[in-house]
């Protein structure tokens, strides 16, 4: 999943796609370099970040998808938890809602999804983007994300959503510091009994920095790299990345790693 932001305050791309003209042409690069959907962003949910009306949003993603729908051949996701924003990018061509509130901010946004039929990504998270790390207290990491988003698919399934449409995703980042968005991606098995597909966002996030030091977002590409490996590793089916035409090597690559596990501890598979 590549990433296209159009907004003028993202962490790590802020501004650079506002023009729809300037976000057509990434998104024709995202999909030259191996993205097999695009997800547009209209609103930062960066740490501190502003809230948006639902007329700046649509303000600013209805002219770019528009472009975008017309200009390539994959699949539009819409990153928002505003019910009525997914009703108009819907009718626009999108076909896939990602919610950082995994259903939780717009007690409408799970009507609108089951009356679409349409895929939905449901986020762990908890509080806002102005208080991050307010509530970042886990006695269980993985645990806790798991029981949560639980209750995220119990929503959206008593809504109308088909399960079968769910895609759960343990919010690297949100609501959690460094050490919890380690752990979570470490266990990412964890989350399997949800028997829901995952999806992995760790593109150039600041727990990196962990490792990294304070490396800008822009110089986290390296990190994020291994990062997409150990999701892919661990379970992961799908990855969010900025940087798409290397991270799709990385997944291939781990992809053939992933294939070669032998469970009985051989450390062989034959294959020949």
């Amino acid at each position: 999943m590549g990433i296209l932001n159009v907004t003028p305050d993202s962490f790590a791309d802020g501004g650079a796609n506002l023009d729809p003209g300037k976000a057509l042409e990434a998104a024709l690069q995202l999909e030259a370099d191996g993205a097999d959907l695009i997800d547009i962003g209209g609103e930062s949910t960066r740490p501190g970040a502003t809230l948006l009306s639902v007329g700046e949003e649509l303000d600013r993603v209805l002219p770019v998808l528009e472009r975008v729908v017309a200009g390539v051949s994959i699949p539009i996701s819409i990153d928002t938890y505003k019910a009525e924003v997914a009703r108009q990018v819907l009718d626009a061509g999108a076909v896939m809602i990602n919610d950082v509130s995994a259903l939780s901010y717009d007690s409408d946004l799970a009507r609108v999804v089951a009356a679409a039929g349409v895929p939905v990504v449901l986020m762990h998270n908890r509080g806002r983007s102005s208080e991050m790390y307010r509530d970042a207290r886990y006695e269980h990491v993985v645990r806790e994300i798991r029981d949560e988003l639980w209750t995220g698919i119990q929503r959206a399934v008593n809504a109308g959503i088909s399960r079968d449409q769910i895609i759960v995703d343990p919010g690297l980042g949100f609501a959690k510091q460094a050490p919890h968005t380690l752990s979570a991606l470490a266990n990412l098995s964890g989350l399997m009994d949800l028997d829901r597909p995952i999806l992995v966002g760790p593109s150039r996030k600041s727990f990196l920095q962990s490792a990294l030091g304070k490396a800008p977002p822009d110089e986290r590409e390296w990190g994020t790299a291994a990062a997409v490996t150990a999701a892919v590793l661990f379970g992961a089916h799908i990855v969010r990345v900025h940087g798409v035409c290397e991270m799709s090597q990385v997944t291939r690559v781990t992809d053939e790693i992933r294939a070669s596990w032998d469970p009985e501890g051989s450390g062989w598979v034959t294959t020949f």
